[in-house]
């Protein structure tokens, strides 16, 4: 096996987030590699990524300050301007707007596979070595960890001797694994069913959601195609047995399902693209540190989509990061100094956990058919728009503000 020098940070994991941690560990002056299975695919203008997230202000303030979020805008992201949620049982509508709110825009609909893009050619421009194809076969906290480092072990044969070691590998992260932390897991028996669909009015850059009883339905707000159709990206949370026969229909029953279940103000749906499904899941690692090893992202937190949080919880572990490692010149922290990250872990498992059990809260309140939760939850909903001040307040968390 080859050994390199030593490294300040080694990051596991170029999606959305491990890239942006390896990017801003880089911005400030650390001595940064990144280990990638296989090299994230060009984005392509044409074709669209079915995987969008709802990206909230505090995110889009992050990756402007590490120089990728004009790049990301400049490329494609939808404003959206409001939000509109109601349920199907009937009752009153929970709103959200801009103007009110003293905003521009409440967020953007951004694709994952443009902000991957994006993130990755900035590491490269900022130093950042990569080791892509690779993996990790093995991690060494031996006697090196007592002296302020730690061993990963590629499987091209390559050690990588490290301060920091930052598992950014998804939601089965081997890493974690590695590291001896559980991750109790919570199958919600549902699919996220994602695609992109064509229809008839403007969307008015708003994200729409509509509660049913076997989940939410959300539309979210994207921009026309080439030729100038009204377009949106859907995310329809369902029961698995669900989501398989949806995947399965022809294009026209799909539409005339979706209609009935959107029952929106966007007019006729008239095209869809192809269709995907996912698993959802609460997973939630009982610590987001370990010695020299932290988890971020879904490594650390998977939770359910029903508020677009998911990415947006990944990057605040990585702002939460670059606030406590923040120095004037390099070589005053160690980025994996104990009481920097004991600090920040309980930080970000409160967050984690609030936001988590918070979206499987409404997720079971508003997905059944029960006799009580439906008469109340609609009245909710519109008692919660009437109250401007936890509007207000909802907003706020939602953005991170």
């Amino acid at each position: 096996m080859s050994r390199r020098g030593m490294l300040d940070v080694v990051v596991v994991g170029a999606g959305v987030v491990g890239a942006a941690a390896a990017l801003s560990f880089a911005r400030q002056g650390f001595q940064v590699a990144l280990v990638e299975g296989r090299e994230p695919a060009p984005w392509q203008r044409e074709a669209p990524d079915l995987r969008v997230f709802a990206f909230a202000p505090d995110n889009a303030a992050l990756l402007a300050e590490l120089g990728v979020w004009d790049a990301i805008v400049a490329a494609r992201a939808q404003p959206y301007r409001a939000m509109r949620v109601w349920d199907a049982a009937g009752g009153g509508e929970l709103a959200f707007d801009a103007d009110r709110l003293g905003r521009r825009e409440l967020g953007w609909i951004v694709e994952n596979g443009l902000l991957i893009d994006r993130l990755w050619h900035a590491a490269i421009a900022a130093g950042v070595q990569q080791y892509c194809p690779d993996r990790v076969v093995g991690l060494d906290t031996g006697p090196t960890s007592d002296e302020g480092s730690v061993t990963v072990e590629l499987a091209s044969g390559v050690r990588l001797v490290t301060r920091l070691v930052v598992a950014a590998d998804g939601a089965d992260s081997r890493l974690r694994a590695l590291a001896g932390i559980d991750a109790p897991r919570h199958d919600y028996h549902q699919r996220g069913l994602v695609a992109f669909i064509e229809h008839e009015l403007p969307h008015q850059a708003t994200c729409w959601q509509r509660f049913l009883p076997g989940g939410p339905l959300a539309f979210l707000p994207f921009p026309d195609t080439d030729d100038g159709r009204p377009r949106s990206s859907i995310v329809w949370s369902l029961p698995e047995d669900e989501a398989v026969r949806l995947l399965a229909v022809d294009d026209q029953a799909f539409l005339h399902e979706l209609g009935r279940a959107f029952d929106g103000p966007l007019g006729a749906l008239r095209a869809v693209s192809r269709r995907a499904a996912f698993p959802l899941r609460r997973q939630l690692a009982d610590s987001q540190w370990a010695g020299r090893v932290i988890l971020v992202g879904d490594a650390a937190h998977a939770v359910h989509p029903l508020a677009g949080q998911g990415v947006n919880l990944g990057l605040r572990d990585i702002a939460g990061l670059r606030a406590i490692l923040a120095r004037p010149l390099r070589g005053e922290v160690d980025p994996g100094s104990p009481h920097r990250l004991e600090r920040w872990n309980r930080q970000r498992l409160s967050d984690s956990a609030v936001s988590a059990y918070a979206f499987e809260a409404l997720n079971r309140v508003f997905s059944n058919d029960a006799v009580v939760p439906t008469l109340l939850r609609g009245h909710l909903l519109g008692l919660a728009g009437r109250a401007p001040p936890l509007t207000r307040a909802l907003w706020r968390h939602a953005a991170g503000l």
